[in-house]
């Protein structure tokens, strides 16, 4: 597939429309409105990495890492992984062309019937029936499936074993990725997966169906333009009631005709898609600049009950570190990033239910792999991978567990300066994580193991609790007073009377940081649904058109 962003040179004053951000909200913004006949354009803060241009060794991964915190800045603003070291907690999200697409493991569930039910949501989402044909049309994008081999993987059978002896059933969850060679519904062919298990550190067979495989080639087909490398900052909106948004070129933006310097790009609608951290951080920048917002914005964070850890010497090979593709192994499948979950339902009380799936650490890391378990104790073990090699030593009996729960919502988002901070003084004491942590500490002793919850606790990255599902931020609300946006995902007018529901005609935020509280499960589904519901609502709000025969 060729290349979808422009040269910034390319970029015009004024369209219809600017979407901030190009993962699931985003790309569902640009795809519809693009097929509605108006001028789209679409900035993203990262770059546009291909298939097979995703990292396979460590130097490579090394130099696609951004970290920032209170007393460290390193790398790029454009690496594809971007951490956040917080006082608090620490949050992974993806960064490029595609968004977190590009480096989550594609899990695509749907979430129990009682999240939705939860009164913190506005009363629309449960009563107009348009959640559930956004469910409909984002599965008919995401493609999720289960892999029909899943149950063959090393890893999904050390999970199921462990789990049998709790009376747990472990299951293949559905994945989005395609296990046969495909058409997708943007019309890109896709290569069946081969089961390498780099889904985390970018597919580099193009199974996996990511927003830059699917909802952003369909916008670009309709017109919209794509430009890398732009770091938007604010958003404000001029007197003639046209949008203004205020950005600047990240790093790496080497286009000999592009402004340098902030530039202003003019429309008359702004989609904010730049993930839960990109888009509350661009809110509470336009509120300090005049914008009135809902004095809402940057609450209820929440880090959707998630953990990350793993299972030190399973008594049986688990094979849980990618191979790449080409492999770097002959003759070992490892599967999708995730094979296999165990659900753990609790009919009295949501916040108890737990997620639990065996995942894989891309290909990449391994040659640092025993170096990060070093600071746990691990020098045995890293001195064997030393002699055996990180796929046949005991890292071969290494567990990863990607698990989820339901935590408060608690956190809170503030510019600190101008650097976004989030504070969450009480998030390693959730509860949530003291019932993840009991469960995987059974299942990894039943395996033959021991529990290593942070391999790195103790180095920079502390001992917080970290996220890859970061939700919140700018939450759905009834009005002003207890959202940031309405089910429409349009943003309240903050000068507004207190308890009112007008809005900012043309404004809108379109990504996790509508969730206003956990999920409970992986949330590119929900993140997908909501969006295309948004999309509806935007459509019938201002009379668009689009083609409806398309999605099904």
């Amino acid at each position: 597939m060729s290349r979808l962003a422009r040269p910034l040179s390319q970029l015009k004053p004024r369209y219809d429309a600017i979407v901030v951000g190009s993962g699931y909200g985003g790309g569902v913004s640009a795809s519809r409105l693009a097929r509605a006949g108006k001028s789209v354009c679409v900035l993203e803060r990262g770059r546009e990495v291909l298939t097979g241009e995703f990292p396979s060794r460590f130097p490579e991964m090394k130099n696609e890492m951004q970290v920032r915190g209170k007393r460290i800045r390193t790398g790029p603003d454009t690496a594809l992984f971007d951490v956040r070291l917080g006082e608090d907690m620490h949050v992974l999200v993806g960064c490029g062309l595609g968004g977190g697409s590009l480096v989550n493991a594609g899990v695509s569930l749907r979430p129990d019937a009682r999240v939705f039910a939860d009164e913190v949501w506005p009363g629309e989402i449960r009563q107009d029936g348009t959640l559930d044909e956004g469910f409909r049309r984002a599965e008919a994008w995401i493609r999720p499936a289960s892999d029909p081999r899943a149950s063959e993987m090393t890893k999904y059978r050390a999970l199921a074993s462990a789990g049998a002896a709790f009376g747990d059933t472990t299951i293949a969850p559905r994945v989005a990725v395609s296990f046969a060679d495909t058409v997708n519904a943007a019309g890109i062919a896709q290569t069946a997966c081969t089961r390498c298990g780099d889904c985390c550190g970018g597919c580099n067979v193009g199974a996996k169906n990511t927003v830059a495989l699917t909802y952003l080639p369909d916008a670009a087909r309709h017109g919209a333009e794509m430009f890398t490398h732009v770091r938007v900052s604010h958003v404000a909106k001029g007197a003639d009631g046209r949008w203004r948004v205020h950005a600047s070129l990240s790093d790496g933006a080497a286009d000999a005709g592009a402004t340098a310097g902030e530039f202003i790009v003019e429309a008359d609608m702004v989609v904010l898609a730049a993930g839960t951290l990109g888009s509350t951080e661009i809110l509470l920048r336009s509120r300090d600049k005049g914008l009135a917002v809902s004095d809402r914005v940057g609450k209820r964070f929440s880090a959707n009950g998630d953990i990350i850890a793993f299972g030190w010497g399973a008594k049986v090979p688990v094979n849980a570190v990618g191979v790449g593709h080409p492999a770097k192994i002959d003759g070992r499948e490892i599967g999708a990033a995730v094979s296999g979950q165990i659900e753990i339902h609790d009919a009295d009380e949501l916040s108890r239910q737990l997620t639990v799936q065996e995942g894989v650490l891309p290909s990449a890391l391994a040659p640092v792999l025993p170096i990060m378990f070093v600071p746990n104790g691990r020098i045995l073990g890293a001195l064997q991978s030393l002699v055996k090699g990180v796929y046949n030593g005991p890292f071969a009996h290494l567990q990863t567990f990607f698990a989820v729960s339901h935590d408060s919502a608690s956190g809170e988002f503030r510019l600190d300066g101008d650097r976004l901070s989030l504070h969450w003084p009480g998030a390693k004491d959730e509860a949530a994580y003291a019932r993840l942590d009991a469960k995987l500490n059974d299942l990894v002793t039943q395996s033959g193991g021991s529990y290593v919850k942070n391999p790195l606790a103790g180095t920079v990255m502390g001992h917080q609790p970290a996220t890859a599902h970061p939700l919140g931020g700018c939450g759905m609300g009834r009005e002003r007073g207890d959202g940031v946006v309405n089910h429409r995902c349009q943003v309240f007018d903050g000068a507004a009377a207190a308890g009112s529901t007008a809005v900012h005609d043309g404004l809108y935020v379109i990504d996790g940081a509508v969730i206003p509280r956990s999920l409970g499960c992986n949330p590119l589904l929900t993140i997908t649904a909501l969006s295309e519901r948004a999309m509806l609502h935007m459509g019938a709000d201002r009379n668009l058109r689009i083609d409806a025969a398309a999605l099904a």
